[in-house]
């Protein structure tokens, strides 16, 4: 009999599950459960989006692309980052289009990162960050975020992290599970703490098009980050284009040139057919994501009143589509709380401590569903916290 565990390395064996997969096999296991857990818009994907990806099968197009994507759709993606954030960047050789963002943060690691090298990583934050960092034999290095911060890293906790060892700097806003933005005048104030080092950033602005009152500031313009930027992005949020797949990075050319590498050997190109469909998101698809926003705005609004309503402190969301109340005062961790409302109340939110131990005492809830969907959640909510007594 082979010994499997002796063939899988130790470095593997540290990576933890997803703690959102975790608490969605529970939900798997049960029926008729209203859930706000999912990260995904509950929008079709915009019928001519869908159609040109069609029309591109229909008309045979099912060859493999340059390795960087098509050379139209790199244009399109230069010029709607100019075209909406002022971002400049050459498509031949700054753009490189990816399998979804993931794929493009996991390049980005594995490209630029090695052994004794440290990251900065921002939570509470998106899941792969730390995993993905540290199977590149990097070592993570977490800066707790605080609620009366709005959950944005100031330059003070910035330069405290900040090591010899001090590789790359992620800066994942607006953020996943928080809603939290970064400000043109914030985002200057970290310039100023990285001036004079070598310090790269991982800016992953895949909810760039989501926020509320405030338009988007990419890493990408702000002079002193503009130099060290990779900017992460893709189509699955804003263009509900989560199940093609696709997403792209933008780079000085340099780091492009080695990124491009590790896209070529792992995934040779991105699918064609979504890339075709992608280069009309680009063309035509803005008044798509204008109808979006505001509905997605309609549903914060609406459930950030409820939560306020029970007397659950919530920090009101300037992006993506999670809102992040504190469920602290209840008595319960986490992950006991949405366990209970799962089995009290069969409404599924995810723990706080999914996206790092600074979330503990928080959770996220989505707002990528219907209002309809949302007020049923709210009740339930309000049952359970009612029975706690608290």
């Amino acid at each position: 009999m082979i010994n499997y565990e002796s063939c899988i390395p130790s470095h593997v064996k540290a990576i933890k599950p997803s703690g959102i997969r975790k608490f969605f096999d529970l939900v798997s296991e049960r029926k008729d459960v209203i859930s706000l857990t999912v990260g995904e818009p509950d929008f079709v994907t915009p019928w001519h989006i869908r159609s040109a990806g069609i029309e591109s099968l229909e008309g045979g197009k099912t060859y493999y692309t340059a390795n960087s994507g098509m050379t139209q759709l790199r244009e399109e993606i230069a010029a709607y980052l100019l075209r909406r954030f002022l971002a400049k960047y050459d498509p031949r050789t700054e753009v490189v289009v990816t399998v979804g963002g993931s794929e493009a943060i996991d390049i980005t690691f594995r490209a630029l990162l090695q052994v004794g090298d440290e990251v900065i990583i921002p939570q509470p934050a998106f899941v792969c960050y730390e995993p993905l960092a540290a199977l590149a034999g990097a070592t993570p290095v977490i800066i707790p975020t605080k609620a009366e911060n709005r959950f944005k890293l100031t330059p003070e906790e910035l330069r405290a992290a900040i090591t010899p060892k001090t590789k790359m700097l992620v800066l994942p806003y607006p953020n996943n599970p928080t809603g939290a933005i970064m400000t043109r005048e914030e985002l200057e104030a970290i310039a100023e703490v990285l001036e004079g080092t070598d310090i790269l950033v991982l800016s992953d602005e895949i909810y760039a098009e989501l926020t509320y009152g405030r338009e988007h500031c990419s890493c990408a313009v702000v002079p002193g980050l503009t130099e060290r930027t990779i900017l992460v992005s893709g189509f699955s949020k804003a263009f509900a284009m989560t199940g093609w797949r696709l997403g792209y990075l933008c780079a000085p050319a340099p780091l492009c040139k080695q990124m491009l590498k590790l896209h070529q050997y792992a995934i040779m190109c991105a699918p064609t057919t979504a890339q075709f469909a992608a280069i009309e998101a680009m063309k035509n698809g803005d008044s798509d994501v204008s109808m979006m926003r505001e509905e997605y705005n309609r549903r914060r609004r609406y459930l950030t009143a409820g939560l306020h309503a029970m007397g659950i402190p919530c920090f009101e969301p300037e992006g993506a589509f999670y809102v992040f109340p504190d469920i602290s005062r209840f008595g319960l961790t986490s992950e006991e709380f949405c366990a209970r409302l799962l089995e009290e109340q069969n409404v599924a939110i995810v723990p706080g401590n999914a996206f790092g131990e600074s979330g503990e005492g928080f959770a996220r809830i989505s707002y990528a569903y219907s209002v309809e969907h949302i007020s049923k959640a709210l009740n339930g909510i309000d049952k359970f916290t009612k029975s706690l007594g608290k």
